[in-house]
């Protein structure tokens, strides 16, 4: 049996990106011990309840050690060699099996497995397994550093999991096959530019040019010259003929993004050019017909800005054809964790840095926060962190002051008051003038908050049946729960 020093260091990858463990055992007490085990030997550990959850969890590309039960079924181990293979992440196999013949365990090994282990599991024995499998990943991520996302589909490495985002990516699809105007709804920081450059990607245009241009950067005056081009001598300063954005793009595809920022002359001129797929350069009689498919972008609501006049209706109506909304990061709760995992991973190669992970207090104030500034934020937040921690995870004193100045007052709004209990003054005791004082949304929030905490309490405070019995996801109930002071008071009663 192959043993090693107590102080083994702890498996790194190329850049000092941290090797992580995902492990698949049903039975709960075996799992725990090889989760400890694991953990000693400098892996960040995650639990998965099934195969198809490790497949699920190398979307975000990190370098992982899968250690797996496969109860002897070689349809099951045919099916996860499958799924790793067609994942965007790097990986190693150690394969767990109660009852494994010999003939079998030299299939697996055959066949991909990087170490097959007879149940039950020896501590030092799995800690070997495990360090030989990162050695192993060191040296694949050396010869081959980067792998095509899954199954070759752009769109299939963006982080995420929250239905709101699938569908989005759903559509995105559906938008990458055909030629026809896409438009991106969603907040400043949601990620349109990355989406738009997958729509791309997946699509036949991938080997095309992909041409960005953010219309809300460009001075109106320049614009036109910048998307049509120009002639030589149509204005003071043009010297020489000038090829505009759209003809650049030809056979591939232009992103406009901040649409919405666009005058109203210009408007009329991107309706024309998306309708004919034709335009004049600036100077110039002569018209142009291109071949490109547009991908548009707004960080505002394009219906509200018709509806206020800002917005030409023939212009929104010609974009709207395959509408995505992009959800803001503070609703993608489920999310959160592992795009600062992925973004931790990102920078820790970038920067050579070797960093595990985030202690629990860093992941409970970014939770805490509402990230204005959506990933994009979260992004530069992570890389402030890599830079300032020292140690081997990163803690919330890593993390900027806003971040921890927002958590800070968010905790102490979600704890209950210790010297008034809910309800404890009569409204009669209230007097008129603080009641008159309160303002139309403060008055609102009441029927709202007594129907939660109706029906938290009739479910013993259990949040899925809750929100089942009021209709709504788990997501929103807890948004609600937060805004509304909720959040603590099944714990306190």
């Amino acid at each position: 049996m192959s043993t090693f020093p107590p102080h083994q260091p702890e498996p790194m990858v190329r850049g000092g990106l941290p090797v992580r463990a995902l492990v698949f055992e049903r039975d709960s007490h075996a799992c725990a011990a090889m989760l400890r085990t694991l953990e000693a030997c400098g892996f960040a550990v995650t639990r998965v309840s099934s195969a198809a959850d490790i497949v699920d969890a190398l979307r975000d590309g990190l370098p992982t050690v899968v250690v797996a039960d496969l109860f002897g079924d070689d349809r099951l181990f045919d099916d996860l060699r499958a799924g790793l293979a067609a994942s965007p992440a790097q990986t190693s196999l150690i394969a767990l099996s109660g009852t494994l013949s010999a003939q079998r365990a030299v299939r697996w090994m055959r066949s991909g497995a990087d170490d097959v282990l007879v149940k039950p599991i020896d501590p030092l024995e799995l800690r070997a397994a495990a360090t030989r499998a990162a050695e192993r990943l060191v040296i694949r991520l050396r010869i081959a550093p980067t792998r095509p996302a899954s199954g070759g589909d752009p769109l299939a490495a963006i982080v995420g999991s929250d239905p709101r985002l699938q569908r989005a990516l759903d559509m995105a699809r559906a938008a990458s096959r055909v030629r026809s105007t896409t438009l991106i709804q969603g907040e400043t920081g949601t990620g349109k530019s990355t989406l738009a450059r997958a729509i791309h990607e997946s699509g036949s245009r991938a080997g095309r040019p992909f041409v960005e241009i953010a219309c809300g950067s460009i001075p109106e005056a320049l614009l036109e010259s910048e998307l049509f081009g120009h002639v030589k001598g149509a204005f003071t300063g043009a010297v020489a003929d000038k090829k505009g954005r759209f003809l650049a793009a030809d056979g591939g595809t232009l992103f406009l993004d901040e649409i919405n920022t666009a005058t109203s002359t210009m408007q009329v001129k991107l309706l024309r050019a998306l309708q004919e797929r034709a335009f004049e350069p600036v100077g110039s009689d002569e018209t142009i017909q291109v071949d490109v498919r547009v991908i548009v972008a707004t960080n505002q609501p394009l219906e509200r800005l018709v509806d206020e006049g800002r917005f030409s209706p023939d212009l929104y109506y010609r974009v709207h054809v395959l509408p995505i909304d992009l959800p803001p990061l503070r609703e993608r709760t489920t999310d959160l964790e592992r795009l600062a995992v992925h973004f931790l991973a990102r920078k820790s190669a970038e920067i050579e840095r070797t960093i595990l992970g985030f202690e629990p207090d860093a992941i409970e104030t970014m939770r805490r926060y509402h990230w204005p500034g959506n990933i994009r934020e979260l992004e530069n937040a992570v890389e402030r962190a890599v830079i300032l921690c020292d140690g081997a995870r990163i803690g919330a004193g890593h993390l900027p002051d806003r971040v921890l100045r927002a958590s800070t007052i968010g905790a102490q709004a979600d704890a209950p008051s210790p010297s008034l209990k809910l309800n404890s003054i009569p409204a009669a005791q209230v007097s008129p003038q603080a009641q008159d004082a309160r303002t139309l949304s403060q008055r609102l929030r009441d029927p709202e908050r007594a129907a939660l905490l109706d029906t938290l309490e009739k479910h013993g405070w259990n949040r899925t049946q809750a929100a089942k019995a009021l209709g709504i996801n788990r997501t929103t109930l807890y948004r609600k729960m937060r805004d509304l002071g909720l959040t603590h008071l099944g714990e306190a009663g």
